[in-house]
Parts: structure tokens; sequence; C-alpha cells
């Protein structure tokens, strides 16, 4: 390798019209449902994927949903055991609240673990806003109703459960799974506490409506925030193995059992899948069947290694040096 990197430096999507763009009706729904509980809440938690602080937070979050401060607002970043070390962490915050002032509260957490400071955190912080805002309609009431909003798949309703086994010591609440979009509307309130009574509220995971830039789109599919297949997992293979390549990040050589880096991903899933002994079946046009090297079953693996933590932390969002 020289110290020159010799890989692309910009990732394009195959088609200059192809958009990574997932908005359901759900999300149109879950929207609105949110804006008409807006008076019973007290306190906005917005929970997003510490891979990515920077890419992909939904903009109308802040600005309709929190009423641009009106109400008290904390910025939770999730999974910080994939993330990496405190200094990381001090330089995500440090960058947040340089772009947004108003990101005043910012928590670390790794909702998988109920021992982690972050997740306790999170409920004292939250009834001391409450406490210390105006609350309108809502000054004489002794219940703290909390909002939790986000994207897809980063963890809000397990937020929910591991607060609520913490503090109540009692079993989850909320459906929860490792696949975007399983959350669909806002549900009931949940109980999370019970002096002073907290309750939380979740919501569907709700993506920008449009999202123009693509890489962006392609982090977002990469951490599992819209289901694999809206992006396909060849795509989405592909540029884990640019971001890898393009912050001379070549755990993944060793990992996929490969010779050398490279950049086409199609020679690194095929000398991974052959290594692996990953073959199907594919009937062709003249009704022959031949054996040849499952490429999505790679990519697949690929992928997983990444999200799992196998080639070690990643911010996505980390600058080149």
């Amino acid at each position: 390798m020289s110290m020159v990197n010799p890989f692309r430096t910009a990732f394009r999507l195959p088609s200059r019209n192809q958009r990574i763009n997932w908005f359901p009706g759900h999300m149109t729904k879950g929207m609105r449902q949110i804006q008409q509980k807006l008076r019973t809440v007290d306190c906005i938690v917005e929970i997003h994927d510490a891979r990515i602080p920077i890419a992909g937070r939904n903009s109308q979050f802040f600005e309709t949903i929190t009423g641009n401060g009106v109400k008290p607002h904390i910025l939770v970043l999730n999974k910080i055991d994939l993330l990496g070390s405190t200094k990381q962490q001090r330089e995500i915050r440090k960058q947040l609240q340089s772009e947004q002032p108003e990101l005043r509260n910012i928590i670390f957490t790794n909702c998988k673990d109920q021992r982690n400071h972050g997740v306790h955190d999170i409920l004292p912080l939250a009834t001391k806003l409450v406490a210390e805002s105006s609350r309108f309609n809502r000054a004489q009431s002794a219940e703290n109703n909390i909002m939790i909003v986000g994207v897809p798949n980063v963890g809000k309703s397990s937020i929910i459960n591991v607060l609520r086994n913490v503090h109540l010591k009692k079993r989850s609440a909320a459906r929860v799974g490792a696949i975007a979009g399983i959350t669909r509307a806002v549900g009931e309130r949940i109980k999370i506490q019970e002096t002073p009574p907290v309750y939380m509220i979740d919501t569907p995971g709700i993506l920008q409506p449009s999202v123009t830039d693509d890489e962006m789109g392609m982090k977002l599919a990469l951490v599992g925030c819209l289901p694999d297949h809206i992006v396909g997992e060849d795509l989405i293979a592909d540029y884990l193995l640019f971001w890898l390549n393009k912050h001379k990040r070549y755990e993944y050589v060793e990992k996929m059992e490969l010779q050398a880096p490279s950049d086409n991903i199609s020679a690194v899933l095929a000398e991974y899948a052959h290594k692996q002994g990953m073959f199907h079946r594919v009937k062709q046009f003249n009704g022959q069947v031949e054996v040849m090297t499952n490429l999505l079953a790679a990519s697949r693996k690929f992928i997983s290694f990444f999200r799992t933590g196998q080639f070690g932390p990643i911010n996505l969002d980390e600058q080149c040096t």
C-alpha cells in the first residue's frame, strides 16, 4: 500500500436519478399524531445512532416538534458500544453544539447495558428540565410526559424498556426489533417512574421526506435506519467498502480473509464467498442449473460485521485526516 489512498474519493449511486428515500405512509401518519399529542408532552427525547451523529437527523423534529426550544429537548446518541472512546464522544458533542448551539443537553448511551451511566442520566435530566420549564397548560399536573422521537431503528423502544426496567423493575412494554419500522404508530403512555410519576410515549421512526444527499442516505442504510431491501445489500456493502478504504480502515482484509485491500466490491465478495463455501444453484434461461458463488449472502455477512462492531468502533461522520 502506498501512502496515498489509491481508492475512490467519492461515492456515486449506480443511476444518476437514483435516491435513497424511504417515507412510507405510516411516517406521515406518525408525524401528524405526534403533533396532535404535543399539548400533553413536557419534554422531547430525541434518540439517534451515535455512529451517525450528524447525518440523517430529521430537522423537522427540532423545528416543528420542539417548537425551536419551547419544550425541553434532550438528544440521546445511542449504541456508543459501537462508537468508541470518550474522546470521540467529546469531539462529537463539540461539533454538534457548534453547528446547533441550542443543543445543550446531549447524552451518550448503550441501551443494551442497564448499568450504562448515560441510560441512568436520561430520567433525572428530563425531570429537571421539566421542573425548570414553564409547561404552560400543564403547569398544575404532577405527571411528566416524555415523548421519544427519532429516525427508525436507533433504539427508541429499547430505551423505553430499559428505563422501565431500571426505575420500575418491570418487564418490557414497547415492541422492539432489529429492523427499521417495528413501531408504526404513536403508542399509549408507558409508565417509567412512580415518584414523580413519569410516562413515556413511543413514536414511529420518521426520516426526512426527501434525502437529497447520497452519502447521508447510504449512511442511514448502513446502520439499518432503512430496510436493507429498499437500498439493496449489494449497494450497502459497496458503500461500506468505499468508506473503509477512504478512511484507511483495513480491518476488513483480515476479517474477510482477503489477500489485500480492494476497491472492487464484487471481487471482495466473490473471494470471501468462495473461501466460506457460500454457493447457490442458479437456473439459467436454457434450463440448466449452474452453481455460483452467493454474493448476496457474502454482502449480508460483510454488512453484519460492521453492524456488530467487528471492524472496530466507527463514526461514519468522521472526517478523513
